[in-house]
């Protein structure tokens, strides 16, 4: 038989990173004009928003020719960026994350500082689909239960990242500690592939060494509180951490999976935040789901979530043992394909919609700008813009002589004379009246000439 989990809306996680409408679809007024460059990425679509960096899924170059890959580029906040302990701590603890590659961590590919104002960043794998919060969001508003099987895969999934990052070791051997320090729904990825990764290792701790160093009023009030509702009660305490907190974060998102419910609640009658809660430690009873063999769940739940982090699990790999124990005696057994096909089956099409957007963006930042191009009009069909000459009327300008027309020198006192063109005549068009007149002065010169020479010889 199979079973899902009823979720309730999970408006009350000030902890959550805030998702960002991406242009032309209502974003923010203050929001930066996309794409930009930042570095050697491109950043093209905001995609989310918190109280320490705000997200943006970018176009990085790799060495390889003419090749770029997705990331996902975090940038702190200048107010943090500009704290010197707080940056030492983030790259500190992200060298640390850098060094991390398995199946159930999100990979971290570079960090440093950009832009006019040093903005502190991290670039890390970008996982197509949708982190767990979100997921459980889209359950909620669309009532499409999670089924249970599902819900246990991720957790375990989870603690199979935990276990490989708290067992990781330096070049020497050397255990290097690693702690999350902030598991919770909103750095819980599930990809549309079905496969689950952590994020944002390391960043927590950077959060607490800011905080001791005077910067809390750096960081938003709401998403402090948001994050205490998944903390250990050592760490709300603010003793010092193992992996023990990790698992006490996981057997948190594990409760509220069964439960349909957060947690913790912060009672503003009696001014009790969720961080004075998560001091406490009390967890509240899990309500009656009808699961197979529930008092066995209930149990690793609950020694998941003691007080005592000597009664807990001692490790996630312990945790994740007793889990994988449990769904193969109740037959829950489920696999990331499956959890795949879910998915596309009931948000598949928002999902391709999404994927299409972000292909079409990225495929306008490979062709370039776009050309403008400006029809070339001939200029018989537009009238002049040149200006127009003034004429003067006086003194009367000399007659152009005509093309082809030959100039033959004067005798002295003589009129000029102008031959005609030598085609004149057999255009057969008739001669203008001014040559007539000259040809006439010409014969009667012609002929007064005669005259003499007669005379003469008469004599």
């Amino acid at each position: 038989m199979r079973r899902a989990l009823d979720l309730e809306p999970e408006a009350s996680d000030k902890g959550a990173v805030e998702t960002a409408p991406t242009q032309g679809d209502g974003a923010q007024a203050e929001a930066p004009r996309l794409p930009r460059t930042f570095g050697h990425y491109v950043l093209f679509d905001l995609i989310g928003r918190g109280g320490m960096a705000e997200i943006y899924l970018a176009r990085a170059k790799t060495q390889e020719a003419g090749g770029a890959r997705l990331v996902v580029v975090k940038q702190i906040l200048p107010e943090l960026s500009a704290n010197a302990k707080f940056a030492d701590a983030l790259v500190q603890e992200a060298k640390l994350a850098a060094r991390l590659s398995h199946a159930n961590v999100a990979q971290v590919f570079d960090l440093g500082r950009e832009g006019r104002d040093q903005r502190l960043f991290i670039a890390m794998e970008y996982v197509e689909g949708l982190d767990l919060n979100e997921l459980l969001r889209k359950c909620a508003r669309t009532k499409v239960p999670l089924p249970i099987e599902f819900a246990l895969l991720v957790i375990m999934e989870v603690l199979r990242g935990l276990d490989y990052a708290h067992r990781r070791t330096d070049d020497a051997g050397r255990p290097l500690g690693i702690v999350h320090r902030d598991v919770s729904p909103s750095n819980v990825l599930v990809s549309v592939e079905g496969e689950v990764k952590l994020c944002d290792f390391g960043i927590a701790r950077a959060n607490d060494v800011a905080e001791r160093a005077g910067a809390r009023d750096a960081f938003a009030p709401d998403a402090i509180q948001g994050k205490a509702g998944y903390m250990s009660p050592e760490h709300a305490r603010g003793e010092p951490l193992d992996g023990r907190a990790d698992v006490f974060a996981a057997g948190v998102i594990l409760w509220e999976l069964l439960a349909g419910r957060r947690m913790y609640k912060a009672d503003k009658e009696r001014g009790e935040s969720l961080l004075a809660l998560a001091r406490r430690g009390e967890v509240p009873e899990l309500p009656e789901r009808g699961l197979p063999f529930e008092d066995e769940i209930r149990g690793i739940v609950f020694k998941a979530l003691a007080i005592d982090r000597e009664q807990r699990f001692v490790t996630a790999a312990a945790m994740l043992d007793a889990l994988q124990r449990y769904v193969a005696r109740a037959r829950l057994v489920a696999s990331p394909i499956r959890l795949g096909d879910w998915l596309t089956e009931h948000f598949g099409n928002e999902l391709v919609a999404t994927r299409r957007a972000r292909e079409r963006a990225v495929k306008a930042l490979e062709a370039g700008p776009a050309a403008a191009v400006t029809p070339v009009t001939s200029t018989a069909e537009q009238p002049s813009s040149a200006p127009i000459r003034p004429v003067s009327l006086w003194p009367p300008a000399a007659p152009p002589t005509p093309e082809g027309d030959v100039a033959i020198p004067k005798p002295p006192g003589a009129p000029a004379i102008v031959a005609a063109p030598l085609d004149a005549a057999a255009n057969g068009s008739p001669a203008p009246k001014s040559r007539v007149g000259t040809i006439v002065v010409a014969i009667a010169a012609v002929l007064l000439v005669v005259a003499l020479v007669l005379a003469l010889v008469a004599r």
